[in-house]
C-alpha cells in the first residue's frame, strides 16, 4: 500500500510532556559519544549560564519520536515500518534543550513525495517549553521502501 499523499498539512496532537533528566542527558551524552561537559557536569552548565545540563544537540529526537510513534501507528497513513528508513534529520533551534526542561512536541506532514516504487515522507516537528516557547523545531524524511 503505497503512503496516503493527503498526509500533507496533517497535524498530529501534542505530545505529553517529556521531562528531560539529568541522567537521560548523561546518557545520550554517552550513547552518542559527545565530550562537553556541559552534557556531564552540572557545575559547568551553571558556570556555563545555563540552569542544568545542556543535551547534546541531536538530544530532541528522544522527544519527536513520540511525534513519529504517531504518524507510523496511524493506519490512514499507509507507512509500513518494516519498510522504513530514515533518510534525513535537521533540528533548528531558538535555545538548547537543559535537564528540567518540560518539553511538548507536535509533528505536521510537510512534504509526500513518490521516487519510483518508493515514498519520501517529511515531518516538521516544533518542541516547546512549558511556557509554550519554542525550543527547537525537527525535520525527518522518512523513505518508505516500495516493492521493487
Amino acid at each position: 500500500m503505497p503512503v496516503n499523499p493527503e498526509l500533507v498539512g496533517r497535524s498530529f496532537p501534542p505530545t505529553p510532556p517529556y521531562l528531560v533528566g539529568r541522567e537521560k542527558v548523561r546518557e545520550f551524552a554517552a550513547a552518542v559519544l559527545a565530550t562537553d561537559p556541559l552534557s556531564f557536569d552540572v557545575a559547568a552548565a551553571q558556570a556555563a549560564g545555563h540552569a542544568d545540563l545542556v543535551a547534546p544537540p541531536t538530544f530532541p529526537v528522544v522527544v519527536q519520536q513520540r511525534t513519529l510513534d504517531q504518524l507510523l501507528a496511524d493506519p490512514e497513513a499507509g507507512i509500513d515500518f518494516s519498510r522504513v528508513v530514515h533518510g534525513d534529520q535537521r533540528f533548528t533551534f531558538s535555545r538548547p534543550v537543559v535537564a528540567g526542561d518540560e518539553l511538548t512536541a507536535t509533528l505536521t506532514v510537510t512534504a509526500v513525495k513518490s521516487l519510483g516504487a518508493h515514498s519520501m515522507v517529511t515531518a516538521e516537528t516544533v518542541i516547546v517549553d512549558a511556557a509554550g516557547e519554542h525550543v527547537v523545531t525537527t525535520v525527518s524524511t522518512l523513505v518508505v521502501r516500495g516493492d521493487e
